[in-house]
């Protein structure tokens, strides 16, 4: 920000420059900055919050598209890959082409509801919830005016495969999930809209139609639902991810549980009456969040993400799993899926306190023999186990925990240019922004580093979907308004020469010929060091660059500010005068900006003044102000022509100031 012109630096300035009630006195204005600096230097939790914050611009017509009218639900398609992506909307299925380096295209194919009876304009309406690839076309399905509805598209002709109960909700509000394998198909979605309104996880195609038994789960919300191959066919298991409510009613008790539940893939059901046509094999296990050492618990499931082991051992697959607690706070947890499948294999029943029957509840059985009735008369009574599944490592804490409140998860796995590899998160939050997490080391040691936060709009918004494309390397999103594709290797947004590039620790980035370039792109070998704690050391130049020197001619007594721009989060910001420091920013500054006003300048406060942030033992100097002493004639010139615009600089900085203490 550029320092206002003499004397009208303050709302406290000479009545020439601030008339009227904007003429504040001296004192109070300085209580005022006081208590916002005061303030808004105790807030936040610096560690866990994003090093920098940058607004994805993209390439002019090529990263951005617009829906046009506002989409208030969307479902996003994308095959990896592909520079395609599929949204449904309202009525409408977009096809939204990003091929490089060309301008990106859409191209609209209306997909109307079938009408019949409607109670009001917008349950006319046909949301479209499902996009799945069948053979060479798209399988589409939506709410169709409350009479769910599936069409498939095949080279832009749309063909009416009429209603499809399971397979789309009555409501683009209601909690769903489905899921395909082969020629099966599962989903939570209720059949009928005015009755069997106790959720369900159904079987909905394939040899036998089986469903959940009412009294084994309490108002899930589900999450998540993966098919896992496993060692033997008949030992293939269905888990889902869902929050229920909480049985333990005490006060104190949180009001959700976070669960993971298995079922048999092969599962033919059971041989009485009441077990022929339910799943014989579900089981349920709470999931464990929390963090011992500060006495935080998350236990609110928000989004799950699983990340495939590369050697495709199913074990090893890692679970991400995004949590909250009351007050939004969030936490990210990950778990394995061969613990998971432990706990269900070994663990007793909760509540259950005589001997197992054989076989045991939960357990596969080959050549697709039926559950004998007792097994799943003790599994259906009491469904949940009583080991609880606890994230990886030693310490069987979160991977990290954060201020913030996170929504949506994917990760991505990367090898550095070292071959080193890192688990890359990306988090979207509820402000319609991104998150970038690095996550490095074994699962036994993880270090977790918060890059890099991310707006990927043109028009702020919260995010209703994202797909990852580890191809392309391409994230993409969409709002009510736009779709836009975001690289994962973003390395123009650091600043700051070689070590600015380094000290971002973005392992897609890297030094290369006097630029911060993507590793992807360099045609020889990049510098870079993920070194945790002093990346910066590996540049050739051992001292970061000078800021370039600006001067400011003053009169005496006049009043002035010097503004700062704080790029680090993680950074102390100071300004020093000669050798004294005058003021210091610390990491969770709420303001954008480091700001030192200087209420009266005397000849003691002409001179140098350097903005000197320090990360660590990073230290480099982000702005070098000379102040210039002026004669009154042209301060008092000067004063009169800008008193006005050092008046709005000053009312659009109280207020950033104040909403950081507001929102906190």
């Amino acid at each position: 920000m550029t320092p206002p012109p003499p004397g009208c630096a303050a709302l406290g300035a000479p009545r020439t420059c601030v008339p009227g009630p904007l003429a504040w006195s001296r004192l109070s204005l300085r209580r005022l900055l006081l208590l916002l600096w005061t303030a808004a230097a105790s807030q936040g939790h610096p560690r866990s919050a994003p090093r920098i914050s940058t607004v994805w611009r993209g390439h002019a017509r090529q990263d951005h598209i617009d829906f046009g009218p506002a989409e208030p639900h969307t479902v996003l398609f994308h095959e990896p890959g592909s520079s395609s992506v599929w949204v449904g909307g309202r009525s409408k299925l977009y096809l939204f082409d990003f091929p490089k380096g060309k301008n990106a295209s859409v191209h609209m194919v209306n997909i109307n509801s079938t009408k019949g009876s409607c109670r009001d304009k917008r349950d006319c309406e046909n949301y479209i919830t499902l996009l799945e690839k069948q053979g060479e076309g798209l399988l589409v399905c939506g709410t169709n005016a409350r009479r769910p509805s599936c069409w498939i598209l095949v080279n832009d002709t749309v063909m009416l495969l009429g209603e499809r109960k399971g397979y789309a909700p009555f409501s683009p509000d209601e909690n769903s999930l489905v899921l395909f394998d082969g020629d099966e198909v599962y989903s939570t979605i209720r059949k009928q809209e005015y009755n069997g309104k106790i959720p369900r996880f159904r079987r909905i195609k394939g040899e036998i139609e089986l469903y959940t038994s009412d009294t084994v789960m309490q108002n899930p919300q589900f999450i998540k639902a993966t098919i896992v191959h496993q060692d033997h066919a008949y030992d293939d298991k269905i888990y889902y991810f869902f929050r229920e409510d909480n049985p333990d009613k005490n006060p104190e008790a949180p009001l959700n549980v976070s669960r993971v539940a298995q079922l048999c893939k092969g599962d033919q059901g059971g041989e009485s009456s009441l077990s022929v046509s339910k799943w014989n094999t579900f089981l349920k296990a709470m999931l464990v969040c929390s963090d011992a050492a500060t006495n935080k618990n998350f236990n609110r499931l928000q989004d799950v993400f699983l990340l495939p082991d590369p050697n495709g051992q199913w074990r090893d697959t890692r679970v991400y799993g995004v949590f909250s607690n009351p007050w939004n706070y969030s936490a990210v947890c990950v778990y394995s899926l061969g613990d998971i499948d432990k706990v269900f294999r070994t663990s007793s029943l909760k509540g259950y306190h005589a001997g197992l029957p054989n076989p045991r509840p939960g357990k596969c059985l080959p050549d697709r023999q039926p559950i004998p009735t007792e097994t799943f008369q003790v599994a259906d009574s009491h469904p949940e186990v009583v080991q609880r599944v606890e994230p990886m490592g030693p310490l069987k804490t979160p991977l990290f925990h954060s201020k913030y409140h996170y929504q949506k998860v994917v990760v991505h796995r990367m090898h550095a240019s070292n071959g080193e590899t890192f688990h890359v998160l990306y988090l979207t939050t509820d402000k319609g922004t991104i998150h970038k997490v690095v996550e490095s080391g074994d699962r036994e040691h993880s270090l977790v580093f918060n890059i890099l936060e991310i707006q990927p709009f043109h028009r702020a918004a919260a995010i209703q979907a994202m797909s990852l494309d580890a191809d392309r390397r391409k994230l993409y999103v969409s709002s009510q308004w736009e779709v836009s594709q975001v690289p994962l290797d973003l390395c123009e947004v650091y600043n700051g020469g070689c070590h600015g590039c380094l000290m971002a620790r973005d392992p897609y980035c890297g030094w290369y010929q006097d630029r911060c370039i993507s590793i992807y792109s360099s045609q020889g070998p990049v510098l870079q060091s993920i070194n945790p704690t002093e990346p910066h050391r590996e540049c050739p130049n051992p001292k970061p660059e000078e800021a370039p020197l600006q001067k400011v001619s003053l009169a005496q007594n006049s009043r002035y500010y010097l503004s700062c721009p704080m790029e680090s989060r993680h950074a102390t910001y100071s300004w020093r005068h000669e050798k004294n420091v005058e003021q210091s920013c610390e990491p969770g500054h709420q303001s954008p900006n480091c700001i030192l006003f200087i209420e009266n300048l005397t000849d003691l406060q002409y001179g140098h003044y350097y903005c000197e942030a320090q990360e660590g033992s990073y230290l480099h100097e982000a702005q070098h102000w000379e102040l210039l002493r002026e004669d009154g004639a042209m301060a008092s010139h000067l004063l009169g022509h800008t008193c006005a615009l050092a008046a709005s600089l000053w009312l659009s900085i109280l207020p950033t100031l104040a909403l950081g203490l507001l929102v906190h």
